[in-house]
């Protein structure tokens, strides 16, 4: 008999941002192979229709509060998460989208991105690794294909995602003899609640073409599904990734290699 692969029993995990969209599965699919998630939370309410679904499968979560833009919001929800305990598994995950070029894009906009996308994955990798170097544990960053390659009116969002791949290399490198791993994804466009609101906002009355267009982007034909995306982080944060650190998996039906 194989033992059972992915298996994440008696680890403890925190997901930011697990209460909808590619966080949500993430956070179920951790909890489903063991794992003991923490999702961490702005919105309350969506993170706690996560921890019943988790619940309700026979898996163990909690949701806390937490503005990961603030270290001392952090550094406290980590110790509810941990409880004393050491932590196992990362996933910074929380962020926020920007639409605009360097034209058009004010000093707000982009102190309001890189506060979120940039220093709150710094506050949690910062608060994350020293709950770590005791024992090791496994890091993953969800960054972009936006860091890799140019696209149009992304430049605020695309300079978070740049410097989301930068702190990975960083925390691997230095962490390596701590058996900390530390690894990032670059999805190209995951089919998200979020998707469904921006092209209803945006494009009014125009919103099947448009989410055809974004989905023939990609070389496959479509746009990614958030439980790909989750099925991706469980296996990173897996004994059976035990030799992958400091690498960046695109998961992007092709984006990146083959839109030349």
């Amino acid at each position: 008999m194989h033992n059972h692969i992915f298996n994440l029993k008696g680890k403890k995990a925190i997901v930011t941002g697990g209460g909808s969209g590619i966080g949500r599965s993430i956070s179920i699919a951790l909890a489903a192979n063991g794992a003991d998630v923490s999702i961490l939370e702005l919105n309350v309410e969506s993170g706690q229709k996560v921890v019943s679904e988790i619940t309700a499968m026979g898996g163990t979560a909690k949701c806390i509060q937490c503005d990961v833009a603030d270290l001392i919001s952090v550094e406290q929800a980590f110790k509810t998460a941990t409880n004393g305990r050491s932590l196992d598994i990362l996933i910074n995950n929380a962020g926020i989208a920007h639409v605009g070029n360097v034209d058009n894009t004010s000093p707000d906009d982009f102190d309001r991105i890189y506060n979120v996308n940039v220093k709150g994955v710094f506050h949690c990798l910062k608060t994350g690794v020293e709950k770590m170097k005791s024992r090791g544990g496994a890091i993953v960053n969800i960054s972009s294909i936006v860091a890799h390659v140019g696209i149009p009116d992304r430049f605020a969002y695309s300079m978070s995602k740049g410097a989301v791949h930068s702190m990975t290399l960083s925390v691997a490198k230095d962490y390596v003899s701590n058996k900390i791993r530390c690894n990032s994804i670059s999805p190209a466009r995951v089919h998200t609640p979020f998707v469904d609101g921006f092209i209803s906002k945006n494009y009014p009355g125009k919103e099947k073409e448009t989410f055809e267009k974004l989905s023939k982007t990609q070389p496959i034909g479509r746009m990614g599904k958030p439980e790909e995306i989750g099925a991706l982080v469980l296996y990173l944060c897996s004994d059976e990734a035990s030799f992958i650190t400091g690498s960046n998996f695109p998961i992007d039906g092709g984006f990146v290699t083959l839109n030349n």
